[in-house]
């Protein structure tokens, strides 16, 4: 059963990965060809603002959703960093599981949205629940991401976890461009 959750491991990995990284760069090089037709050629793709935009909120998103497998999000510890391990581990624990429920929940309802709406993106001629697709495929991936989180404190000792501090992280920086 190991080897599956790897491989799931690898799969969700390169999809957040490669989305996120071919998402900012095409739109870069796709509002830098617009802006040369643009100004020197006096003309422009009517669609590549739109595209650009979808191209751009496809990146964070799976960036986000990735951003969970590294820890990279945002979170206030000086609360939970105050109990005992076992307290803070069952905050931890309860905060992870509240994530996935948020965003599958949400993720779901969006699909379900989406679908209902119906409209035309006027510029790209498409359906408009495929460019916003993005937002449930995304919330799914990142709550796989926290489940796989939620397993890992699950199964480490409470005297074992260490939160991530960024003062501390910027101190040790520091320290090791002094050596």
């Amino acid at each position: 059963m190991s080897k599956f959750f790897k491989i799931i491991d690898l799969i969700v990995g390169t999809i957040n990965q490669t989305i996120a990284v071919y998402g900012m760069v095409l739109g870069v090089l796709l509002a830098f060809v617009n802006v040369v037709l643009r100004y020197v050629f006096d003309m422009s793709l009517p669609w590549a603002a739109e595209l650009t935009n979808y191209l751009f909120i496809w990146s964070a998103l799976f960036g986000a959703a990735y951003g969970f497998k590294q820890g990279a999000h945002i979170s206030i510890t000086l609360l939970i960093e105050k109990f005992s391990p076992s307290v803070m581990k069952m905050f931890l624990l309860f905060a992870n599981l509240l994530s996935i429920i948020y965003l599958l929940l949400i993720g779901y309802k969006l699909i379900l949205m989406l679908m209902d709406f119906g409209e035309i993106n006027v510029d790209l001629q498409v359906p408009l629940w495929i460019p916003q697709l993005v937002i449930p495929i995304a919330f799914f991936l990142a709550a796989y991401r926290v489940a796989e989180k939620l397993v890992e404190l699950y199964k480490t000792d409470a005297q074992n976890i260490k939160l991530f501090s960024e003062h501390e992280a910027i101190i040790e920086e520091i320290k090791g461009e002094n050596k």
